[in-house]
């Protein structure tokens, strides 16, 4: 979510650039297949130079001759995007568990631009317990070497440098241990187990309700945003009131108030300004925030046109109460019971929010 990543889409539980549409409930993961025999890696390539790295993060610069001897696991990921958030137990879990033979190397690739400033990811990381060496990506350059098209991307890396296998999207966990286990036996490591790591998962790394998902990724500046339903729809980079119409079929929102779309994001001018969105999923996420972390923006968010109560996310109060003080992704909607077509909103009550992009779990 972009540079010369335009068309970044997330779908199957990934990211992916590409022109295809979204489709997170169709295809949880996009993997490569073994053709005959699941314990044969194919060798897919080499591992590319970490030179072009903007910064590191928790290390020194590392290099693919100073790794020599070590498996990698390289992890392409940008913080705001859910199907990286998903998956993040695990890595932190294989980077804990392994750490004797494995060096994991999370390659942020940031989709939006606030994505790139140091401090936001710095802030995130600390966050998110990502303690593990951090390449920053801010050119897509080491993207762009792997021949990368998704996030969250992992590639497995032998002791010899040589990429064995590679994961796009959520799940095959036990898959991809299996195959940091076997390239750690092949550089002769001991003691190595055979179980899988057990992983606590809660808040927003929660796999999402897969059974119930039917409204996928959506973005809200004007680039990449689908059913949009304001009456007289998009009106690019100008100032202007919208309107939210009487009621929304599945997968519609619409603006009501005064705002400005932008390509990437859509800019509240004044206060009392709403999105509503009529959506399918246990969760609703919204990246958003105010561009300057010192003026937060108090928010108000109902569900049906009630108070959210017990399906309030973990960025909101039982009465749909919240704040966005910095942009991040806000858990806002994470429905407890039975799951149905639900009317979500959310006013904001002062001006100044940019919203990015409505994802769902």
């Amino acid at each position: 979510m972009s540079d010369d990543r335009s068309t970044a889409d997330r779908a199957g539980g990934a990211a992916t650039v590409s022109n295809s549409s979204r489709g997170p409930g169709l295809l949880r993961s996009i993997a490569h297949r073994l053709a005959d025999d699941a314990d044969v890696l194919p060798v897919e390539g080499h591992l590319p130079s970490f030179d072009m790295a903007t910064r590191w993060l928790n290390s020194d610069p590392l290099t693919p001759e100073g790794l020599g001897g070590r498996v990698v696991l390289v992890d392409f990921w940008t913080y705001t995007c859910i199907n990286w958030l998903r998956t993040l137990p695990y890595v932190r879990a294989w980077a804990q568990k392994y750490r004797q033979g494995l060096v994991v190397i999370g390659v942020h690739t940031p989709e939006f631009a606030f994505e790139k400033n140091l401090e936001n990811l710095r802030r995130a990381a600390q966050q998110m317990r990502v303690e593990y060496p951090i390449a920053i990506d801010n050119d897509y350059s080491i993207w762009r070497a792997f021949k990368n098209q998704y996030w969250p991307a992992l590639y497995f890396i032998d002791a010899r440098g040589r990429v064995r296998q590679h994961q796009f999207g959520e799940g095959e966990y036990e898959r991809s241990e299996k195959t940091i286990q076997q390239l750690l036996a092949e550089a002769g490591a001991a003691g190595i187990s055979g179980g899988p790591v057990s992983v606590d998962v809660t808040g927003l790394e929660a796999a999402a309700d897969w059974d119930n998902l039917r409204s996928q990724e959506n973005y809200v500046g004007y680039e990449r945003n689908q059913n949009f339903a304001s009456p007289g729809g998009v009106e690019p980079d100008r100032r202007r009131l919208y309107a939210a119409p009487a009621r929304l079929a599945l997968n519609q929102w619409a603006l009501a108030g005064e705002w400005t779309m932008g390509r990437q994001a859509t800019v509240l001018s004044s206060s009392n300004g709403r999105i509503v969105y009529r959506f399918h999923a246990r969760d609703l996420h919204l990246v958003m925030g105010p561009p300057d972390r010192g003026k937060p923006v108090r928010f108000r968010v109902l569900i049906d046109g009630k108070p959210p109560g017990a399906a309030h996310g973990a960025d909101v109060d039982a009465d749909g109460n919240g704040t966005a003080g910095e942009q991040r992704l806000y858990q806002l909607i994470r429905q407890p019971g039975s799951i149905g077509d639900r009317e979500f909103e959310i006013q904001f009550l002062d001006p100044g929010v940019e919203a990015f992009a409505f994802t769902f779990g």
